[in-house]
Parts: C-alpha cells; sequence; structure tokens
C-alpha cells in the first residue's frame, strides 16, 4: 500500500517538471523523522539535498497521520512547486 503512496509522491514530483532524482519513500521518511515530536499543526520543514537543492515541505500533522501538503524545490536555476492536496 505504502509503494503506491511513494510512486505517487514521485510521479507529482516529476510532472512538476524537476529533473532530478526522487525517491517517494526517502521524502516519507525525512518528514516522518521531522514531525515525529510535533504538535498537531502546520509546519514547513527546510531540508538541503545538496549544495545546490533545498527542498521546502509544507505538512499537516494531525493526530493520527501525516499529511505532506506541498513541496517547493529550490534550484539555483528556478523553483518547482508541488501541491499534493491538488487532485
Amino acid at each position: 500500500k505504502m509503494e503506491k503512496f511513494f510512486k505517487a509522491i514521485e510521479e507529482k514530483i516529476r510532472k512538476s517538471g524537476y529533473p532530478g532524482e526522487v525517491s517517494g519513500e526517502e521524502i516519507y521518511a525525512e518528514i516522518s523523522d521531522e514531525a515525529e515530536d510535533q504538535e498537531e499543526g502546520s509546519y514547513l520543514f527546510m531540508k538541503k539535498q545538496n549544495d545546490d537543492v533545498m527542498f521546502e515541505y509544507r505538512v499537516d500533522i494531525l493526530e493520527d497521520n501525516i499529511n505532506l501538503a506541498t513541496l517547493t524545490i529550490h534550484t539555483p536555476e528556478r523553483k518547482y512547486f508541488i501541491d499534493f492536496d491538488a487532485a
């Protein structure tokens, strides 16, 4: 079941035009780690992927799950915006 979820993350990121390698599983692990001890609410998490690329996640932490709402990928050339809540 998670496999499908990870694939969906990767697909949406690819559709944004972002040419870099992405792993839905790694992204999910990253936001899960960040969300671990947080209160419920909406958060922005910034994660440097390498010298040039930064991922900016907007995450909603709910009582029993985590919703990855948006991802903005900052690269030297441009920004890529992915809205995971959009159908």
